[in-house]
């Protein structure tokens, strides 16, 4: 296995693989180009995650065909739902979920489509997440930020993706624990929030640590907290939000796989035989 195995096997072995299939010889494969669509734009954590799935599956030779990422960005995943669902009975298509496909549905009407209404593939991991600022931000850590929005309720500003996706629900179950108030401001993109955050637009963002290395590394970005039960490996510095007194539930971020509805059984075993020898590649590594 190449590098970037070992380094994504490294990742997973922290968050944890949810799959576990027997392996067969499969009775259906691609025979051409597969859309893996990703709900938000390019540069996002979504967005990361597929295209370095998508990579390592083809250079791996466990695909024969290429994953192309389609980004159907677009009121939370309610645009890649719809156009996941319209895809009823095709077989070249698959989808890469969060949290928010859950949650989206429960609290927008124009969501007409559910996760029950697509096909299973997998769970693939259960992603941890830090709190960043500005590299001269005046927060040193997450008890800095909060005491200064209980001083200026409302006033301090946080870059996200969906209000019902874990950014949100991160700052909702930590305004609880502690009193503080401060806005949420939605953004379509990756690199819209972090761009509103190194433009001073915001304050602070909720980020995973694969999207947080590069720019802490170029000096842009400071973590000051990690939204975990135990420091990550790759942060050992960071404290945990539970080390700083916040005592607020941790909002998990499940991605995974999912494909249209009305897909064969030979299709859904393909796939699911497909993620289950990544996995046990990159836990190998």
């Amino acid at each position: 296995m190449r590098t970037k195995m070992r380094e994504i096997g490294v990742l997973f072995t922290l968050m944890g693989w949810g799959l576990v299939m027997p392996q067969a010889v499969p009775a259906w494969t691609p025979t051409r180009p597969v859309e893996a669509v990703v709900h938000t734009g390019p540069g996002g954590g979504s967005d990361i995650f597929a295209r370095a799935i998508a990579d390592l599956l083809q250079k791996e030779g466990l695909v024969p065909q290429r994953l192309q990422v389609v980004n159907k960005s677009g009121g939370g995943p309610t645009v890649a739902m719809a156009y996941l669902a319209e895809k009823k009975g095709q077989d070249h298509t698959i989808a890469f979920f969060t949290g928010v496909w859950v949650t989206n549905p429960l609290t927008r009407k124009e969501a007409k489509v559910t996760v029950k209404d697509l096909t299973p593939i997998a769970r693939l991991v259960l992603e941890p997440a830090m709190i960043a600022v500005k590299a001269d931000s005046p927060y040193k850590t997450v008890k800095d930020f909060i005491e200064d929005a209980k001083k200026r309720p409302g006033q301090l500003r946080q870059s996200g993706g969906s209000v019902t996706g874990r950014d949100n629900l991160t700052r909702l179950v930590i305004e609880k624990a502690t009193g503080a108030k401060w806005t949420f401001i939605s953004f379509a993109s990756g690199r819209e929030r972090i761009a509103n955050l190194l433009g001073g637009n915001v304050e602070m963002m909720v980020i995973e640590p694969q999207e947080a290395r590069e720019h802490v590394r170029a000096g842009n970005l400071r973590v000051i907290a990690s939204l975990t039960d135990t420091r990550l490996p790759s942060f050992p510095d960071v404290p945990t939000t539970k080390e700083q007194g916040i005592n607020a539930p941790l909002v998990p971020q499940a991605r995974g796989v999912v494909a249209p509805p009305g897909i064969s059984k030979d299709i859904v075993e393909y796939w699911e035989g497909v993620f289950d020898r990544f996995a046990k590649g990159a836990s190998d590594e």
